[in-house]
């Protein structure tokens, strides 16, 4: 029970209880004066504006701010005992002065009362539990017969009828209670469950916003690797070149500076578009085959490679981010075939059978030692980038006898591994 919120979902279904039982007995005047027209009708004046004061007063209580931040869940007691008690003392002492006819008599009287009885019942099983709502079955039941047992004055026929409502009541409204409080309980843990769930769910969020951020990093360093790295290593062997050269033969010397400084421009340009956008630009250019093919043509104009180049024009099983991981791994081996492979040729091929695709980029260098292939940055980020997409790097390579790199993505076992 919320007892700093007036406006809580408990205390409007206490205000609902009081209305309901306002409109009953406004319901039960009607049927009492018009339709089963029941008189002399002054002497009914004082049961139903009893009746309607005690309604009344439960709805006054019911919108007492005050009262829940104060007594919290005491007010709803005193409305649950307030619904119940009140109205058997009334019904009771009020009888002797009801006019004969219908539902005036000892079963009409029982009758009047259970429909409040009753919101009564619902109130205890919906608030507490299955003990709670036993106690309050007989609790009344046990009022009830001991004001009519003072009432009846020794007659046996009037205790006996009494007694026999008593019981047929006690029943229904503890099979009722039974299953209200069963509802309940199942809906509270329902409630927990969902809670609990909710908890698990922000936490694995924040989990993975973490993991986001990490693989972003992870990104942006192999970004920056592919971009910044390999022209500031290419423009440290040129001027280690330059500086060799300089007195030796100057005019080399120049050529190799003048080189120097359009790799410079070329790193510069490449980093700015690496940290604009994180996206290789060629594949939004050219389109993923040819960008790969311009990445094999541009090796071989620089060192003058002899390639052999089988690329499809289209390639479907990739999706876009697919494409950039195989378009920065075919990248990353072009540069490491002709930075440390000394290779005269490099061959490059891609295709997909069913729901396999493959990437092979072979050479003929000098091949690649297995500490190498371990421990290398640039293979390191090569085995980061296939992880990413469920995809499997292999690289064989033996010494003197050149090197290759072959990707594999099987569209089959990616799908199951994300359903």
């Amino acid at each position: 029970m919320q007892n700093t919120k007036d406006t809580s979902e408990e205390v409007i279904i206490l205000r609902y209880a009081g209305w309901m039982w306002l409109a009953y007995i406004l319901a039960l005047t009607i049927v009492d004066l018009y339709i089963l027209r029941i008189s002399p009708r002054p002497r009914l004046f004082s049961y139903y504006i009893a009746n309607s004061a005690a309604a009344a007063l439960f709805i006054i209580l019911a919108y007492w701010k005050w009262g829940f931040r104060k007594l919290g869940r005491g007010v709803v007691v005193g409305l649950i005992l307030l619904i119940s008690v009140l109205p058997i003392v009334m019904n009771h002492f009020i009888v002797p002065r009801m006019p004969p006819g219908p539902m005036s008599n000892a079963e009409g009287m029982a009758l009047r009362l259970l429909p409040v009885l009753f919101i009564g019942l619902v109130l205890t099983a919906w608030q507490y539990r299955f003990a709670e709502t036993v106690l309050y079955t007989i609790g009344i039941a046990f009022l009830e017969m001991m004001i009519v047992f003072v009432l009846v004055k020794g007659r046996i026929q009037a205790l006996q009828l009494f007694a026999l409502i008593n019981l047929v009541r006690t029943a229904s409204f503890l099979a009722i209670g039974f299953f209200i409080t069963r509802m309940m309980a199942l809906i509270r843990q329902q409630q927990h469950n969902l809670r609990s769930t909710n908890a698990k769910l922000t936490q694995y969020t924040h989990v993975l916003e973490d993991l986001t951020v990490s693989r972003e990093r992870n990104r942006m360093a192999r970004e920056l690797h592919d971009t910044l790295a390999h022209s500031l290593t290419a423009l440290s062997v040129q001027l280690e070149t330059v500086k060799a050269y300089w007195t030796i033969d100057p005019e080399k010397a120049q050529q190799l500076l003048d080189r120097s400084l359009e790799i410079t421009r070329e790193g510069t340009e490449e980093t700015r578009r690496a940290l604009k956008s994180l996206r290789a630009s060629p594949l939004e250019d050219l389109g993923f085959g040819l960008a790969v093919k311009q990445l094999v043509f541009s090796a071989a104009d620089r060192t003058g490679l002899e390639t052999v180049v089988c690329i499809p024009d289209a390639i479907n099983l990739l999706s876009k981010d697919e494409q950039q991981v195989v378009y920065r791994i075919a990248q990353e081996a072009i540069e490491n075939v002709i930075k440390h492979a000394n290779a005269s040729q490099i061959a490059v091929s891609m295709d997909e059978e069913e729901n396999t695709f493959k990437l092979s980029i072979r050479d003929d260098g000098i091949g690649c030692e297995e500490e190498k292939k371990a421990d290398g940055f640039g293979i390191l980020g090569m085995r980061e980038r296939a992880n990413l997409i469920d995809g499997e790097l292999e690289i064989q390579s033996q010494k003197g006898e050149g090197c290759t790199v072959v990707f594999r993505l099987n569209r089959s076992n990616y799908e199951n591994t994300h359903l």
